[in-house]
């Protein structure tokens, strides 16, 4: 270190100082100004990009909302349309039931009123059978009563004194 300070020169300093300078100058001019200025430009790129990554992000969001809205809608809708499919399932088993019955409704009364004209048409053929017989019966009691003069007289005197009893 001594002999630096030995040989040490004011013109040789002066000169490097110069150099040096010289140096920082061109170097600000044509390098540190292109560096910084592809660093300012890499850093607005960088801004940028975290720019456009946060816009994407609440894009994203945004359709994600979007999207859950939508599926809620569908779902919603959906849920509509089974509940009204529900409704017209039981209004037209309501329906079909009600056609039903009313049809059975319908063949029961032709039903019955089938067999109320049977019954009356069955009791109108036994009265006349009864009546018949009836008639046959008694041609055979007054036969056999009226054969006979005793009984035929007897026969009208009861008949009399029936009458003015009653």
């Amino acid at each position: 270190m001594e002999k630096l300070i030995n040989d040490f020169s004011f013109g040789l300093f002066f000169w490097q100082i110069t150099l040096f300078l010289l140096l920082l100058l061109l170097l600000k001019k044509f390098a540190w100004k292109p560096i910084l200025d592809a660093l300012d430009e890499r850093e607005e790129g960088i801004k940028a990009a975290l720019d456009a990554a946060e816009n994407a992000k609440l894009e994203m969001q945004n359709l994600q909302s979007d999207n859950e809205k939508l599926l809620q809608e569908a779902r919603s809708e959906r849920e509509t349309m089974i509940k009204e499919a529900r409704e017209i399932k039981t209004k037209m088993i309501s329906v079909a039931k009600d056609e039903a019955k009313l049809a059975a409704d319908d063949m029961i009364s032709q039903a019955q009123q089938a067999i109320e004209n049977e019954k009356k048409s069955a009791m109108a053929e036994i009265k006349n059978q009864i009546a018949s017989l009836s008639i046959e019966i008694a041609e055979k009691v007054v036969k056999e009563e009226l054969s006979n003069k005793d009984k035929q007289l007897k026969l009208v005197e009861d008949m009399l004194g029936d009458a003015t009893l009653n």
